[in-house]
């Protein structure tokens, strides 16, 4: 499968996170599309590695991204968890921004 439409680019201001249900290859696939601090964008798994909640609803600084049930802090490049509780990485996923569409490709992780 290649990238598929996951948002607009006005469905994401900086500094915040939108959850996305993307088909994979093995089903569906919950992807957060993240702009961070800086615009950058950035799509990760929207499940925590600690407690299976959403990070989509958790807090963006910087480059990272909190979830908001354990604090558990990961880097938005690399999908490596920052702070405790979490120790496992959760997938990043290419991400290309095409004019004012947001593309993501969740059958290929860049963290693998």
């Amino acid at each position: 499968m290649t990238a598929q439409l996951a948002c607009m680019v006005d469905d994401v201001a900086p500094g915040s996170a939108l959850r996305v249900e993307l088909e994979g290859e093995s089903g569906p696939v919950e992807v957060a599309v993240v702009r961070d601090s800086s615009g950058d964008w950035h799509a990760i798994s929207d499940i925590c590695s600690h407690g299976q909640v959403s990070l989509s609803d958790g807090e963006v600084e910087d480059c990272t991204i909190e979830c908001w049930l354990h604090g558990s802090t990961f880097d938005l490049r690399s999908g490596k968890p920052l702070a405790l509780p979490a120790t496992r990485p959760v997938p990043v996923y290419p991400l290309t921004v095409d004019g004012d569409r947001v593309l993501v490709d969740v059958d290929t992780t860049v963290n693998a």
